[in-house]
């Protein structure tokens, strides 16, 4: 598997820790997208306020740039919470791949309450679960349960894509 890897999913599902886990297994480069937010965005969700696509669409574009520079490989740990935002990734990197990490809300929440120095807070989880499209059978990518540990969903990912045989 050579095509870019987008690890999907609200705040606190473990997008950073299981992407960074899975490009050190593949051997590739890893992108937290968070750091691209731009301050204003940053300012926004600390202060308990929820993006809209207006805040979001700049911060897409240029992630979608990373993958598409990336194409040869590289994974990136990004919430693309709906359909929308995906076909946003997909318009810079068309041959990506999305692992899903889907929980509750109540052990997500508790994640992110355990959770120091981030600058999402627990209250945005609701919006995030109210804004999240979950992948469609057209979209290439695979669910997996946080509930598993980094690598059961390394693993779960990396035989659901085998299975599948080469992508595009």
């Amino acid at each position: 598997m050579r095509c870019p890897i987008v690890v999907m999913g609200v705040s606190g599902s473990g997008k950073s820790t299981v992407g960074a886990a899975f490009a050190q297994r593949l051997g590739v480069a890893f992108l937290d997208a968070d750091t691209l937010h731009p301050p204003a965005n940053i300012a926004k969700m600390a202060a308990g306020q929820p993006l809209d696509d207006q805040d979001r669409y700049p911060w897409l574009r240029r992630v979608g740039e990373w993958l598409a520079a990336h194409r040869d490989g590289g994974v990136a740990s990004c919430s693309a919470l709906k359909r929308s935002y995906r076909d946003q990734l997909r318009a810079h990197c068309p041959e990506l791949e999305f692992l899903h990490l889907s929980g509750s809300a109540d052990v997500i929440a508790r994640r992110l309450a355990n959770r120091a120095a981030h600058f999402m807070p627990v209250e945005l989880l609701r919006s995030q679960l109210d804004t999240l499209e979950p992948l469609g059978g057209d979209e290439s990518g695979v669910v997996v349960d946080v509930h598993q540990d980094v690598d059961a969903i390394v693993d779960n990912f990396l035989a659901s894509a085998e299975r599948a045989g080469p992508g595009p």
